[in-house]
């Protein structure tokens, strides 16, 4: 199984960059035990469509063609379930025993989501109640992706 972070945006480089990719690093090595084969980042430009609900729909359409047949899609919204650590680790171990493979989170653009993706997510996933800026919600959701796959391994890494 793949996993792929699909997102609106390019990260510029300095030290969110740097943490992602040490996250992203560290699932990749830590993945291939556990029968993640790839741990990749697809970025695409914002559109620059004049209105919100425009932009929305340009970046769902790009997002969605991009995803293989059987994924599933994560998207990352506001008004998404907020899971456990535990919780969020056992969504990704079941769909890999399902033989799903690949799931695509998606991280929108500065207007959110359009309704396309959200009607076609198989999980609507919120890194909490507050507002984070699009390259700390990458670090955030690479750091739990990583800390998912270390509860899968027996890793102590996650302590409760």
């Amino acid at each position: 199984m793949r996993l792929t972070l699909s997102c609106i945006g390019r990260m510029k480089s300095g030290a969110d960059k740097d943490l992602f990719d040490r996250y992203v690093d560290r699932a990749r090595k830590t993945g291939r035990g556990l029968g993640i084969t790839d741990v990749n980042l697809k970025e695409t430009p914002e559109s620059r469509a004049q209105r919100a609900d425009e932009r929305k729909t340009e970046e769902a359409k790009v997002i969605l063609q991009s995803l293989s047949a059987g994924a599933r899609l994560v998207v990352l919204d506001e008004n998404g379930k907020n899971l456990t650590s535990p919780a969020f680790s056992d969504k990704l171990e079941n769909w890999k025993n399902e033989g799903v493979p690949e799931i695509a989170f998606a991280i929108g653009g500065a207007d959110g989501h359009g309704p396309e993706i959200l009607d076609r997510a198989d999980l609507k996933l919120a890194l909490g109640s507050m507002t984070w800026p699009h390259q700390i919600a990458r670090v955030l959701l690479a750091e739990q992706i990583y800390r998912a796959m270390t509860i899968q391994s027996g890793h102590p890494y996650h302590r409760v």
